[in-house]
């Protein structure tokens, strides 16, 4: 089974130097890179083709917002996971929007910090709880202000896929939940985004729940 390849963004080289000997302790995990601030994480990105990044937002030359957007953009298959100590619901939902795929505050436990990489490449969105709160909170606020019927509509099914989507649901966890196979799922997820003109599963979640569909 091959490693999952990992690029470390931060501005700060004792952490980074920790970062990556916390990561290299794991059998699964392997650092192809590291970068002090954006424009070179982004550069690294396209060098090395990483499957997860692991980037601060605080970052020089380019922010952990802009280089995310742009990571994503280029390479949406790349799994950003944001790894801060900022907890502003400004920030949270600025690096969502920007196709970050999980939010992590740097008090994480190490053990934590390994699965959620792994998670992350597995379709998961690993969020800090305390950042999780603040995402419900805000989405809860949008979609009082929003109109019922301002969005696209999905079906019941589409609905419920959603729904595991936004648990962080793989699309055989959804399968095996809803008793169809993987390929109906995948179907059914192509259908969401043409319907909510989306691009992948985080914005799909997002779109969802600000039309209030879930």
């Amino acid at each position: 089974m091959s490693k999952i390849t990992v690029l470390v963004v931060d501005d700060h080289p004792l952490l980074r130097e920790g970062l990556i000997k916390i990561l290299s302790l794991d059998d699964d995990l392997e650092v192809v890179g590291e970068a002090g601030d954006g424009e070179t994480g982004i550069k690294l990105v396209h060098e090395c083709r990483p499957q997860v990044v692991l980037m601060d937002i605080n970052l020089p030359k380019i922010n952990g917002i802009q280089a995310c957007k742009v990571i994503k953009e280029q390479y949406p298959e790349t799994q950003v996971i944001v790894l801060t100590v900022y907890e502003e619901e400004k920030l949270v939902l600025d690096i969502v929007r920007a196709g970050a795929n999980g939010y992590l505050l740097k008090d994480v436990e190490p053990n934590t910090l390994v699965q959620a990489i792994k998670d992350a490449v597995c379709g998961k969105a690993p969020l800090h709880p305390k950042i999780a709160g603040k995402v419900l909170h805000q989405f809860g606020q949008m979609a009082k202000a929003l109109d019922m019927n301002n969005g696209p509509l999905l079906t019941n099914r589409e609905q419920e896929i959603v729904r595991l989507m936004a648990k962080g649901a793989t699309n055989r966890s959804i399968a095996k939940e809803l008793f169809i196979s993987e390929k109906t799922v995948k179907n059914h997820i192509t259908n969401i985004f043409k319907k909510l003109e989306v691009g992948d599963r985080t914005e799909a979640v997002i779109k969802a729940m600000e039309k209030k569909i879930i």
